[in-house]
């Protein structure tokens, strides 16, 4: 399967290698610093020259307006699937920039936060991913800190299935407007998937304000996950950061 060339391939990048037989992980010789020596299909993880995550810093005033994001309650299927907790969704939330729709895919959690914000790293990292219909992808990341508890994370967390790789069905719907903070302003950059096989050209919005979540729930996560789950941060070969 040539993972450069569907939509659906390179969304299924984030939760298995596109290879059966090639298991990623983010700990000994299968670490992030071995991806790239793990496939030919795997190899822009070591050589590109636009990967993600970053430390955002120095960002140049562009006066990018804060984003319109059209959000809903509907979720589908939660799955732990060995490298974070994963929701997918089959709806309409979406956002627009550059004249262009992106409509959401999925949504799953970094522990630590992949991104950093002018070297600080966050407890969790949210990551939502987007599409639009030639194909680009777009990944909108939010960043969590202790504070007061959230109701979707506690549903979330409620509903994460005990065995690995089992997909659950999600009987209710979930409110994702506690997942969004209330000033939608952001950073953006040009940027890769944060996993194998961390292809390049994706638009990375990272917003400015965080979100909480209560210390046990943040706790609960990273119990789930079992292990830290972030790529660590990328050089940026001399990619602007706008703001």
């Amino acid at each position: 399967m040539n993972c450069n060339k569907t939509v659906l391939c390179i969304l299924t990048a984030f939760v298995f290698s596109s290879q059966a037989n090639l298991l990623w992980t983010y700990e000994g010789g299968s670490a992030p610093e071995h991806w790239g020596e793990l496939s030919e299909e795997f190899k822009v993880c070591q050589s590109g020259f636009n990967q993600s995550p970053i430390n955002i810093e120095d960002a140049i005033d562009g006066k990018l307006k804060p984003l319109k994001i059209n959000i809903h309650t509907h979720a589908q299927k939660i799955i732990n699937n060995g490298h974070s907790i994963q929701i997918n969704v089959n709806d309409d939330d979406d956002f627009s920039i550059d004249g262009s729709t992106y409509q959401l895919k999925q949504f799953h959690f970094h522990s630590p936060s992949e991104n950093k914000i002018k070297g600080k790293q966050y407890s969790l990292e949210l990551h939502f991913v987007h599409s639009k219909e030639d194909k680009e992808i777009a990944v909108l990341a939010i960043m969590l800190e202790e504070g007061a508890a959230n109701p979707a994370i506690e549903q979330i967390l409620k509903n994460i299935p005990k065995e690995k790789k089992q997909e659950k069905e999600l009987g209710l719907h979930i409110d994702l407007t506690t997942l969004f903070p209330k000033d939608k302003s952001y950073y953006r950059f040009s940027g890769s998937l944060t996993t194998p096989p961390c292809t390049e050209g994706v638009v990375w919005l990272v917003m400015k304000e965080p979100i909480n979540a209560s210390k046990e729930q943040i706790q609960k996560f990273q119990k789930a996950l079992e292990h830290s789950n972030n790529r660590p941060t990328q050089p940026l070969h001399g990619r602007l950061i706008v703001n």
